[in-house]
């Protein structure tokens, strides 16, 4: 079995609040990759995603709650593209001194569980192109396999939002990347939002593309011996399209 991580725990809630007062959950496992940022650990995060684990939460509320989760990575990632000064006039005359975002974005899905986080993208992101590749597991390598993709034509002067719900060992995400760099799309221009990852997967994701930011809500404990998340939440696809 796969090496696990002890899950951390600690007092969750506002610090007006005294530690007495506050409950006791399960957090994120710290990762020391300076590319990575993870959600802030707060009560409203831990119990969405407490009831997504949960293995009797219905499929009406898993897409509810993982929406939920999915647009607090989405306004997280934003905030990673770049901003230019923006001046602009209020009604009343004023001046606001603001700022206001620099250069193309579009998304690409890596499909079929990845496809579930474009509805949280397009909810911030008027008209936003869509992109998605398909990659599987060859059964005979165990490797990952690229099947189909369909990029915007000038995706390499875009930044690119990759998602996908799961990092478990990275293989998938590593070839996506792969893919889009192939295109033409700066490895730094690339940010890869997903909901769980394993602090495996962060780490041959961050080895192989040292300059990509990666955005999570969870980092868990590690993998099983058959290389799915630990504590996890089960298949994220078969859960939010067919259970």
């Amino acid at each position: 079995m796969s090496a696990v991580r002890p899950a951390p725990t600690q007092c969750v809630g506002p610090n007006y609040r005294s530690e007495s007062q506050k409950p006791t959950a399960a957090v994120s496992t710290d990762v020391e990759v300076d590319t990575v940022t993870i959600l802030p650990q707060t009560p409203q995060l831990i119990a969405l995603l407490s009831i997504i684990r949960n293995k009797n939460t219905q499929r009406g509320d898993f897409i509810f709650y993982s929406n939920r989760i999915i647009r607090l990575l989405v306004e997280e990632g934003l905030n990673h593209l770049p901003t230019v000064e923006h001046m602009v006039t209020t009604p009343v005359g004023r001046s606001y001194d603001g700022l206001a975002f620099q250069g193309k974005i579009c998304g690409v899905s890596i499909m079929r569980a990845g496809e579930a986080m474009e509805q949280g993208l397009r909810e911030c992101c008027r008209s936003v192109r869509i992109g998605k590749i398909l990659i599987q597991r060859d059964e005979e390598t165990s490797q990952p396999k690229l099947f189909y993709d369909k990029l915007p034509e000038d995706i390499a002067d875009r930044w690119v939002l990759l998602l996908d719900p799961m990092l478990a060992t990275g293989g998938s995400a590593i070839m996506a990347v792969d893919v889009l760099k192939s295109r033409g799309v700066p490895e730094e221009r690339i940010l890869f939002l997903n909901v769980l990852a394993s602090p495996q997967g962060i780490r041959n994701f961050a080895t192989k593309f040292p300059k990509l930011r990666l955005v999570t809500a969870f980092v868990d404990q590690g993998l099983d011996d058959k290389n799915y998340i630990i504590p996890g939440l089960g298949d994220f696809g078969d859960r939010y399209y067919t259970r």
